[in-house]
């Protein structure tokens, strides 16, 4: 059975102005990938109901919906998501355990991301998420995936033995203005 676990970050990012931002997260957790994310001042439960609309595709395999007993989650978003055909399950009360994934993945956004960078308001967060999150889908490896990729490439460049092939370099593209680095294998063109 696959599982969406969904969660609102729970440190709610403050901004340089101190502007608190709500961060609404869907996480599936058999592949760590964000499938969708966005983020507001002012969550409201029809704001939350049309964040699950525009992030679960009608074509997926969800059918279990885990999340917290966050205030944004009230009785009529858990009346939608029982209409979209999705079981909903909650965390236990004050057990952050019971919410483990997006505890993990709450972290990690703080350690590689926010704790480096002091979002000037609501847009430039916006900004700093849409380029960190790419990077957390497709370039960052997680242990949890042996280590592996959300979101795994599709060209894989040849490596003989420790060594590339002849005909690949190694090509580094700077995230966050150099706060993290991705490193790809290309072919030399000839």
């Amino acid at each position: 059975m696959e599982t969406a676990q969904v969660m609102c970050v729970a440190s709610r990012p403050l901004t340089a102005t101190f502007q608190r931002v709500y961060v609404f997260v869907i996480l599936d957790i058999a592949t760590r990938r964000i499938v969708h994310w966005n983020l507001t001042r002012h969550p409201t439960a029809q704001w939350t109901i049309q964040q699950f609309r525009d992030g679960l595709p009608i074509d997926a395999p969800y059918r279990v919906l885990v999340h917290d007993r966050d205030g944004i989650f009230a009785p009529p978003v858990d009346e939608a998501l029982d209409a979209m055909s999705l079981r909903v399950l909650k965390t236990p009360i004050h057990t952050p355990q019971g919410n483990g994934f997006c505890e993990r993945f709450i972290g990690t956004a703080r350690r590689e991301c926010l704790d480096w960078m002091i979002p000037l308001n609501e847009q430039h967060l916006r900004r700093i998420l849409a380029e960190w999150m790419p990077h957390y889908n497709r370039e960052r490896p997680h242990s949890a995936l042996g280590p592996g990729l959300p979101d795994e490439p599709t060209d894989r460049a040849a490596l003989t033995g420790h060594r590339l092939a002849p005909a690949h370099r190694v090509v580094v593209s700077a995230r966050l203005g150099g706060l993290h680095h991705d490193y790809r294998r290309e072919r030399v063109a000839a």
